[in-house]
């Protein structure tokens, strides 16, 4: 059994994280598919290049809830169930890959960056609150959502590593889990690097047609 639970809690984590909100939200507001306009990226910064910034900050605090509640509800009642670090780990991994490729959408999912948000939150608040604070500074200075969620998905093993007096029993499986959430998130951007260094790529707040 022990062997067996952390496999339905990675199964259950992977099937929350493909609630894509993104196109719930739209869908429940009256808004086209954020998958038919602009970036095409079913997630919250394209949602705001709707005109609806309530839909935004929805589908933005929607997709970090579905990351962080695989990981707190493991951490406050996985001991019981024989659940270590070790699943916790791997259930807020299974949480962002949801998110990249759903099950219920047909596997074409977002960039993971507010659900990856939610999943180091619910991993350390002052980890969530150090690579937070890196997106917004970065995204203020610069004005590209892109480029913040890239600096902060390479610096939050970083981080991590630099704060690792806090007492983990598994703290390799968190960075693991951290380090291969951070290169998906940079991969997931390639087209936004692109677009970056041909000065092409659309600041924030900027509408797509």
């Amino acid at each position: 059994m022990a062997f067996i639970t952390p496999i339905l809690a990675t199964v259950l984590a992977y099937l929350i994280g493909s609630l894509s909100f993104a196109v719930l939200v739209s869908k429940l507001m009256g808004l086209n598919d954020p998958r038919t306009y602009g970036s095409k990226n079913p997630g919250a910064t394209n949602v705001l290049r709707s005109g609806s910034k309530k839909a935004a900050i929805l589908t933005l605090l929607l997709d970090a809830l579905k990351g962080w509640v695989p990981v707190v509800a493991v951490k406050w009642w996985g001991e019981s169930w024989g659940l270590g670090d070790g699943t916790v780990a791997l259930v807020g991994l299974a949480a962002f890959l949801g998110h990249l490729w759903p099950v219920f959408f047909r596997f074409q999912g977002g960039k993971g960056v507010a659900t990856a948000a939610g999943v180091i939150i619910g991993f350390e608040p002052w980890l969530g609150l150090a690579v937070l604070l890196t997106w917004v500074i970065v995204a203020y200075a610069f004005r590209y959502s892109s480029l913040a969620s890239i600096v902060t998905a390479v610096f939050a093993p970083v981080f991590f590593l630099f704060g690792n007096h806090v007492a983990w029993r598994a703290p390799g499986m968190l960075v693991l889990s951290l380090a291969v959430m951070g290169l998906l998130l940079v991969w997931r951007h390639a087209e936004n690097i692109n677009r970056l260094v041909a000065g092409k790529e659309s600041k924030l707040g900027a509408k797509k047609p």
